[in-house]
């Protein structure tokens, strides 16, 4: 019985525990919503005094203004967090606190430093000045953190432009006096990031190696010391993919694509590998061609008769935006403005051409206001608007302003220049926005020379090819070997009077010293006025005065006992001045023509001797180049000739034609043609044909090496002294017959031609020669 009294005890016992603590749990609810639905009382301050503790550089009253509160202004507690918050988000304190003692709120900062001045430690390949322009961070102003963090990563970016992305930079702080310190970039170069080579994938059309030599970066090679486009640059690569683009779309690719670009890290991490990943799809060629119009008084046929293009032409763009400027400027000669050329095009997949339709339309009625020219600290305004074709008050036409800022970048006289159109003061005007960003146009240069023909000799030569910001070029050279010394001036005015039209004067003193290749001395003046202008797309016209005089001198003949009467006698007239008046033509369509891969230049020209000594000098060459073999094989013909007549008097030996190394290959100077039966001496002639085939061939090696081979034959003769003071031997037309193979090598100093000739029809006497360099010109 006490058992069972004691169970219920104990159970009532936990029963009313249970009671109050479920009482409690209530109370403690009712307590926290009651709790929730009363309002809470911000709690304010109504600070009597403010104090600044810490500045000793900023004013008091310059942070007091960053509180956005007075003195007896009651504020809350989240009014002084936001006020703290303002103070700190300055960047002149190290540390703010804010704190409320009764009614006096103190303000304790801690100033960042002054810096005293900003070194660079470690650098080498980069001076301090290029160094300096990329850091914000300035002496005689506050500390930052965050921005010296900022000029860490500028720095590293200069150096990864370089193509050095492995290079560090630390910052560090030494600790002066009065709060300063001294910023100091601690830099770690490292080494250069190369491009360790460059393939492609996808391409079927052109090899590798043609590709490569498109791109503007370039594999590390033979030349890695010397050539900086083999570092890795990011942006180079993203610029490679559109000219990728553009050369595939001009050659009728039109869905030519680069699907990626894969740039990756070799194992040891100091070179890159980069892969092209292109589809070229198939090349198309231009089919029907057809002019429309919609503009009243537009006579669609007289527009179709000016079109360049012909039906079979492989497509291009570049030959589309030709002919549209060619039919909007007719327009323009027509008075018709506003006429757009719209280009229609019609694919067609079975026949892979393309159909264009040059539709002529009506454009928007909007007028150019003004054109605004900035930046041109030293070209003149005048210099810049001459490559706009229109003027304020001009119909607005955004393709004619397009083609103007590419002749204002192709001046060369700018580092950058953008040319953008926006609103004027009314819907129909618009503003011509020029900026420019000026860069060096003049250099002054010492070297040396260096011919198989003449020798060695030293050169200096100054040049400035916007002269006073008058976009006049002027240049002059002094050249003195032990055989020849050369004095030469030049000057251009390529826009005389604000027309298409160049004025120049050309002046020249050269005498020789009885070198090698002669046994006389010659000392000559020239003096050339001249003025040029266009007379057709392709054509241009020069006009010139000539004045020269030419003195034979020191006679000495190789056998003292058969001098040679020829020379002798142009000896005794002494110095003898003529005068002349010329021109020249010259057609070139390397640049304009439809074919990217080929192109023709031709020359001729006459001069007319008049005075003492009256004759026709007359001078003509053609060249013409194609690449064949998937364009990595290059064909070059050309035709050289000269006929030198007097009515009056005669040639001297400096008059008559010389075939030198340039001319014709495989001989020395004077080495073919006429020549004194008794002294052997070689005369010249007033007459020369030549006729040069040149290929030239990748060799299988890298091409970031610049080498290359080529064959060559050349055929030709030069013949017809004029005079009769002796017998001469090959005094008529008697061909000579050299091939040979070249080695083309672009070294940093230039382009160079090693020739290497065999001669296969010569004459006895003729002084030939097996090895030559030269400076390779390009067509």
């Amino acid at each position: 019985m006490n058992n069972t009294l004691h169970a219920v005890n104990v159970i009532l016992e936990r029963l009313r525990v249970m009671t109050r603590g479920w009482a409690f749990i209530a109370t403690l609810f009712v307590s926290g919503m009651t709790a929730l639905a009363t309002p809470v009382s911000a709690q304010d301050f109504n600070f009597s005094n403010v104090s600044v503790e810490g500045n000793q550089r900023i004013e008091i009253a310059t942070i007091l203004t960053y509180l956005g509160f007075g003195q007896g202004e009651a504020v809350t507690a989240g009014v002084v967090n936001d006020a703290a918050q303002r103070i700190r988000a300055t960047g002149l304190f190290e540390s703010v606190d804010v704190v409320a003692q009764g009614r006096t709120l103190i303000v304790r900062v801690v100033e960042f430093p002054t810096i005293n001045q900003i070194t660079f430690e470690g650098n080498s390949r980069i001076r301090d000045a290029e160094l300096s322009a990329a850091v914000r961070s300035q002496p005689r102003r506050v500390y930052s953190p965050s921005q010296a963090e900022s000029d860490t990563a500028a720095i590293t970016q200069v150096y990864a432009d370089q193509g050095r992305i492995n290079a560090t930079v630390t910052p560090r702080i030494i600790q002066r006096s009065d709060n300063r310190i001294d910023l100091i970039f601690e830099v770690f170069e490292g080494g250069l990031t190369e491009v360790e080579r460059i393939s492609f994938v996808g391409n079927r059309a052109y090899g590798e190696s043609r590709l490569r030599r498109v791109l503007e970066t370039k594999q590390a090679g033979l030349l890695r010391a010397v050539i900086s486009r083999d570092t890795f640059i990011a942006d180079r690569v993203a610029f490679d993919q559109q000219v990728l683009t553009d050369f595939y779309q001009s050659r009728g690719y039109v869905d030519f694509l680069v699907q990626n670009v894969d740039v990756s890290l070799t194992r040891e991490r100091d070179a890159y590998l980069i892969t092209f990943n292109v589809q070229e799809g198939q090349q198309f060629e231009f089919g029907i061609l057809s002019v429309t119009s919609e503009v009243t008084g537009a006579d669609p046929a007289i527009f179709e008769n000016a079109l360049r293009l012909r039906t079979g032409v492989t497509y291009s763009p570049e030959l589309i935006e030709r002919d549209i400027s060619r039919l909007e400027l007719l327009a323009l000669h027509q008075q018709l403005n506003f006429v757009r050329v719209d280009p229609r095009v019609t694919r067609n997949d079975r026949t892979l051409t393309l159909d264009v339709e040059f539709a002529l339309v009506n454009g928007p009625r909007i007028f150019i206001e003004r054109i605004d020219i900035e930046g041109n600290n030293t070209t003149l305004d005048r210099v810049i608007r001459s490559r706009f074709d229109v003027v304020e008050g001009d119909p607005f036409n955004p393709r004619q302003i397009r083609e103007s800022a590419e002749r204002i970048r192709a001046l060369g006289y700018f580092g950058n220049a953008d040319v953008d159109a926006r609103e004027g003061s009314s819907p129909d005007q618009v503003v011509i926005d020029v900026d420019v960003t000026e860069a060096p146009t003049g250099s002054l240069s010492f070297g040396g020379n260096f011919s198989t023909d003449n020798g060695f000799s030293l050169l200096a030569s100054f040049k400035q090819g916007n002269f006073v910001g008058r976009g006049q070029s002027l240049s002059f050279s002094v050249q003195a070997g032990s055989d020849n010394q050369n004095l030469s001036f030049s000057f251009t005015e390529p826009r005389l009077l604000g027309r298409d039209l160049s004025f120049g004067i050309d002046a020249s003193f050269k005498s020789t010293n009885n070198n090698q290749n002669a046994l006389y001395d010659t000392a000559r003046a020239s003096l050339r006025p001249r003025i040029g202008f266009p007379i057709s797309e392709n054509g241009l016209l020069t006009l010139y005065y000539a004045y020269d005089y030419i003195e034979v001198k020191d006679y000495n003949s190789a056998d003292p006992s058969k001098p040679s009467p020829f020379i002798e006698e142009d000896v005794l007239q002494g110095g003898i001045g003529t005068s002349a008046l010329g021109y020249s033509y010259s057609y070139d369509t390397r640049r304009t023509g439809l074919n990217p891969n080929a192109g023709v230049l031709f020359r001729f020209g006459q001069e007319f001797g008049f005075g003492d000594s009256r004759f026709i000098d007359t001078t003509a060459d053609v060249t013409a180049q194609t690449r064949v073999l998937s364009e990595e094989v290059i064909l070059r013909a050309a035709i050289e000739g000269g006929l030198l007549s007097y009515a009056s008097g005669d040639s001297r030996i400096t008059d008559r034609y010389f075939l030198g190394s340039g001319t014709m290959r495989g001989f020395e100077p004077g080495g073919v043609g006429p020549r004194d039966a008794s002294s052997d001496d070689a005369l010249g002639g007033n007459a020369f044909a030549v006729v040069r085939l040149d290929a030239e061939f990748p060799l299988g090696l890298p091409e970031e090496y610049g080498i290359s081979g080529g064959v060559f034959l050349d055929y030709g003769s030069v013949w017809d002294v004029g005079s009769s003071f002796g017998p001469v031997e090959y005094d008529d037309f008697t061909p000579r017959t050299v091939a040979g193979v070249s080695i083309f090598w672009d070294t940093p100093i230039g382009p160079l031609r090693f020739n290497y000739t065999e001669p296969l029809d010569v004459q006895e006497n003729d002084q030939t020669k097996q090895f030559d360099v030269t400076i390779s010109t390009d067509f």
